[in-house]
């Protein structure tokens, strides 16, 4: 009886240290409804088609090298559930208590910071809407310090090309 029941306990603590485990992304097929990654969890084992859990309205794919938290229900390893996953090599890095960023490997990034929003594009920022509203009394396009831009209703010189009256909230470099 004590035997048994050793051995029973055994069994449960395998399982229960093997309900959750490192890993590393290997492969990602983003095609399905939900993301399946092939992971390496130790030396010699290795999972496929394991599903990925991701928060609604965000989505991602990881590269190869990427960490994952896997979980295994009741500890049972035929069925694996990604958690998260971490890649230390493109993390962003320097955010203040409280600020939140979306960003990627090539150094694109949305950051909800402090005193401002900051977008940054490394090649192109593409807006694509029927119509943009910019509600702001201080507009600069392309740098401070910038000449003023008339709008349309602004009073201007046309002999001079000053600006008489109205645009002091557009400026461009």
């Amino acid at each position: 009886m004590i035997g048994e029941a050793r051995e029973m306990l055994s069994g449960l603590e395998g399982r229960v240290r093997g309900m959750v485990a490192r890993a590393i992304v290997r492969l990602v097929d983003d095609a399905r409804q939900a993301q399946e990654l092939q992971v390496e969890l130790l030396a010699d084992e290795s999972q496929d088609a394991v599903e990925r859990f991701q928060n609604y309205g965000l989505t991602s794919v990881p590269h190869a090298g990427a960490e994952a938290l896997v979980v295994f229900a009741g500890g049972l390893r035929s069925h694996g559930v990604v958690l998260a996953v971490e890649d230390r090599r493109y993390r962003l890095t320097g955010l203040q208590d409280g600020e939140v960023a979306l960003f990627d490997d090539l150094g694109n990034v949305i950051k909800l910071g402090r005193q401002r929003i900051d977008v940054t594009a490394v090649t192109e920022l593409l807006v694509t809407a029927p119509k943009v509203i910019v509600q702001s009394d201080n507009v600069r396009l392309g740098e401070d310090g910038g000449a003023a831009v008339a709008r349309v209703g602004d009073d201007v010189n046309l002999s001079t090309g000053k600006i008489v009256s109205g645009s002091s909230k557009v400026r461009a470099a």
